[in-house]
């Protein structure tokens, strides 16, 4: 919303050495993740064990359903940046966000199979004006050159990972004590509580003049006779029931043929705008200079093999939380829901220690280049695999794993996720040309939704084809197991390739460290 009365002051208000308003956005995001990952804890579970439960195929539909809505999620974000900046301004869009994912997850507290679908599509709209326009408000509080902003970025992530800590803990143990309703309401509450601590900021005028449409001509302009800060929250709450169609539209949730065969409505999307992006980059690449397309090259591959390490990463809220609920014996210790939360808690724990280690590291002159930290992490996340593949060596009678095994997983992974995530964003900016970075940032965020397309991959290969209380945990136990060890091959053989090929990645990339 256009705030008129707001009066940049000098000097924007500090705290700790700090914008203030650093510290209204980082509850207010803290909250919004708190939402998202409650909720996302919880999903794939809801789905087997409530709204497919009557079908054979359960498994199947829920890896199709998650993967479509994960891509969606994170394709949003695109265009809701786009909005932002050229209509709405970060506090309208974060707003409109929020209300809609507000929105989403107290629908989801409803008992009902259509209203299933309408509150994932409420939280996939919403999230494309809520996520892109907070991360970037908070570079907005510090002017260029502010040699503050990387420690107000750490703080801030640090918001991301509490809220991603404590969500699926506390709507994990309401989901199981109360129901699953109960859980998703409570992440909805999160989500209005991170709109109060926003609202607050506003009115006590900690933002300055950030934030704010780039033009009030622009977002008052009538649009078939409706201003643009009118029309747009209007368009967006009718593109919700079409992404709840395209949803529920898939073959193993509806029955019958389909024209698309064994394919989702999204799957084919994605499949064309990939090709489109590989079109388009090609005749980039014609045009470039020898040192702009090697560059390039490097951005695009650096892409590649982090949508693969997110691919791997995200079957945490699918397969993983199924394996650890039919095969991980959590008694006493947690919830599968729950087991979410263990990634987060060791990005807390790690986060500070390894961004140490780079420091001193470079101090050296012994900091590993990017496509090593690449290669690395790719390593990481193989072993990770690998230990729950190993698993299967301790199971007892009943097909159930000693809960370590998914600890030290978790703990590996999330070492692999440190050596690649916080370099991976910089070093896409250094090395696309300076005509065409913005474009290249999309297709970076675009990436975590086709991670998405990889994990439905994954799911489908590994989705356990009965609801018969017959097929017993050694039966899931050999089918995740198996899938487990093939994840790990196909993430080391990714990595080796990355550190065989380094020296070469390292001329291309120039001085770009």
């Amino acid at each position: 919303m256009l705030d008129k009365g707001v009066n940049a002051t000098a000097e924007d208000p500090q705290l700790f050495g700090h914008p203030k308003g650093l510290f209204y956005l980082f509850f207010a995001e803290l909250w919004e993740r708190f939402s998202f990952y409650g909720m996302r804890a919880l999903l794939t579970l809801y789905m087997v064990e409530e709204i497919f439960k009557s079908l054979s195929n359960r498994d199947y539909a829920t890896a199709a359903v998650y993967a479509s809505y994960g891509s969606l999620v994170y394709a949003s974000t695109v265009i809701g940046g786009q909005i932002s900046d050229k209509i709405l301004g970060m506090r309208s869009s974060i707003f409109l966000g929020g209300i809609l994912m507000s929105i989403g997850h107290f629908v989801l507290a409803v008992e009902n199979d259509i209203a299933f679908f309408l509150a994932l599509a409420f939280i996939i709209v919403g999230n494309g004006f809520f996520k892109p326009n907070i991360s970037t408000f908070v570079g907005a509080l510090y002017k260029d050159g502010d040699v503050r902003k990387d420690s107000g970025f750490t703080i801030f992530y640090m918001g991301i990972n509490i809220g991603g800590w404590v969500a699926p803990l506390l709507c994990g143990w309401l989901a199981v004590k109360y129901g699953y309703h109960y859980g998703f309401g409570l992440a909805g509450i999160g989500m209005m509580a991170g709109l109060i601590f926003f609202w607050s900021g506003i009115k006590k005028n900690v933002f300055g003049d950030k934030g704010l449409p780039p033009s009030k001509e622009i977002y008052e302009k009538p649009v078939i006779g409706i201003p643009q800060k009118t029309l747009i929250p209007i368009i967006a709450i009718l593109f919700v029931p079409v992404i709840a169609y395209i949803l529920s539209s898939y073959e193993a949730i509806m029955g019958g043929d389909s024209f698309l065969g064994d394919e989702t409505i999204v799957g084919l999307i994605f499949k064309i705008i990939g090709i489109t992006i590989v079109i388009y980059l090609g005749s980039i690449m014609l045009k470039a200079t020898l040192e702009e397309r090697k560059k390039l090259f490097m951005a695009v591959l650096i892409t590649f093999f982090m949508t693969m390490f997110w691919g791997f990463h995200e079957l945490s809220g699918s397969v993983i939380t199924l394996f650890a609920s039919r095969n991980v014996s959590l008694d006493g210790i947690m919830t599968a829901a729950q087991t979410n939360s263990l990634n987060s808690m060791f990005i807390i724990i790690l986060a500070i220690p390894i961004s140490l280690l780079w420091g001193y590291l470079s101090k050296k002159n012994l900091n590993p280049r990017t496509p090593y930290k690449f290669g690395l992490g790719l390593l990481l996340a193989g072993a990770s695999f690998y230990i729950l593949a190993l698993s299967k060596g301790n199971a007892d009678e009943n097909g159930m794993v000693p809960f370590a095994y998914l600890l030290v997983m978790y703990l590996i992974l999330s070492i692999g996720e440190l050596f690649m995530s916080p370099v991976g964003l910089s070093k896409i900016t250094d090395l696309s040309p300076k005509k065409i970075v913005a474009f290249m940032m999309g297709i970076w965020f675009l990436s975590s939704a086709y991670a998405f397309q990889i994990v439905g991959f994954i799911g489908k290969q590994l989705a356990v084809e009965s609801t018969d209380a017959n097929v017993g945990g050694l039966d899931t136990l050999a089918i995740y197991t198996d899938g487990f060890l093939l994840i790990s091959k196909y993430a080391v053989g990714a990595g080796l390739i990355i550190i065989i090929f380094s020296p070469l990645m390292k001329k291309l990339m120039g001085k770009v460290h």
